[in-house]
């Protein structure tokens, strides 16, 4: 394909509501990752600027206040604006949620999930499967959108459930009516899970169709560089960067370089001992915000792959890492290593799962009608836990 010509759009501040985003990126919520420690990372990488959204809180939990969940919304005095991402599928309990979000003050911004793949969401009819039910999909974000209080709402999809059952045009059409205030389209399906090349295709065919409000990419998102491929080629608002920066948070300060005009020249590089002193800082991050230093380290360990990936480290000394129990560990194990090393090429490639589905997991008779649900699923359609 020919590369259109530079859109006017590259770099122009996204609005959200009140809120305004400059340049263009947000930070896509991932379960067990994108918690606070993380979000912090990102942040100081892009000199505050971006959007950087929490992890996938299920509704039914927030409003019944379960722990876990309540420690997930909690948000650190330097993160504005506040944002966080809901799952849910009963309309009712999506209003509850939001409701409770907007009288206690509890985030700046609120996004729906209507992208997540994996089974355990969809056998319930949720995430990535929702939208194929026009009319349950219009219920939720009605009560969405009603019960805000003014905060902006916006959603996150995928094209569909396989290519034979696209929802991307429609679900957009029907945000726009009700509300929305903008929407990021992951170009797979849910088959697909994230497998395959992503659909830039149908990110621009989705911005033809809701031109009233801003439209954001997401998908094979590896570097600044494919941050302005995406919006040149498809004239998207902005992007969402989810597996990109696995391993990497100083994506976000290329990001800022690349749409701000600075180019490749602002670009991060960093050493492997630059890369280190960002390690130990992400699992004592996570040990300050778990309350314990060896949980943290345990909860980091599933980093380690990432943040070495391209670096002469050898797969004894990565296993060595994934397996330290405490900072003074981690940070005698990397001492081991070559720290001068300097950036390796081609380290900015795919990370993270990368596998397709042949078959999505769905409830019985899912796809018999797509306008057939009532306006709600059953009760136990939503765990009462958060984060997946």
């Amino acid at each position: 394909m020919t590369e259109p010509a530079p859109s006017p759009q590259i770099g122009r501040p996204l609005q959200i509501g009140p809120h305004t985003v400059e340049p263009p990126v947000v930070l896509a919520p991932m379960a067990g990752i994108t918690n606070a420690p993380f979000r912090t990372l990102c942040r100081e990488f892009s000199g505050g600027r971006g959007l950087f959204v929490s992890e996938m809180i299920t509704t039914r939990a927030l409003v019944e206040r379960n722990e876990k969940t309540m420690q997930l919304v909690h948000f650190d005095a330097s993160e504005k604006p506040r944002s966080i991402q809901l799952y849910g599928v009963d309309p009712v309990t999506v209003g509850k949620a939001v409701r409770m979000i907007a009288d206690e003050d509890l985030a700046d911004h609120i996004d729906l999930n209507f992208g997540c793949p994996v089974p355990k969401v969809t056998r319930k009819g949720g995430g990535s499967a929702l939208p194929y039910k026009r009319p349950l999909l219009r219920a939720i974000l009605h009560e969405a959108v009603g019960n805000a209080g003014g905060l902006p709402v916006t959603m996150k999809m995928r094209k569909g459930i396989d290519d034979d059952h696209l929802t991307y045009l429609d679900a957009g059409r029907i945000a726009v009516e009700e509300g929305i205030t903008a929407i990021a389209l992951h170009g797979r399906t849910a088959a697909q899970h994230y497998g395959g090349t992503a659909d830039w295709e149908a990110i621009a065919r989705l911005k033809e169709a809701v031109p009233e409000i801003p439209v954001l990419g997401n998908g094979d998102i590896w570097s600044a560089d494919d941050a302005v491929r995406m919006m040149r080629r498809t004239g998207c608002d902005g992007v969402v960067v989810g597996r990109g920066c696995l391993g990497r948070p100083w994506l976000f300060a290329d990001l800022v370089a690349a749409l701000s005009g600075e180019g490749s020249q602002g670009y991060a590089r960093p050493t492997l001992r630059e890369v280190a002193e960002v390690m130990v800082r992400h699992a004592r991050l996570l040990g300050e915000w778990l309350g314990d230093e060896e949980r943290g380290v345990i909860d980091f360990r599933k980093h380690v792959a990432w943040y070495t990936k391209g670096f002469s480290v050898g797969s004894e000394m990565r296993r060595r890492l994934a397996v330290a129990g405490s900072l003074a560990e981690l940070r005698g194990l990397l001492d081991e290593l070559d720290l001068s090393q300097e950036w390796p090429q081609g380290a900015d490639g795919p990370r993270g799962r990368t596998h397709s589905r042949n078959k999505v997991v769905l409830p019985d008779g899912w796809l018999a009608d797509p306008y057939e649900c009532g306006t709600a699923l059953g009760a136990d359609a939503e765990a009462d836990t958060s984060g997946g």
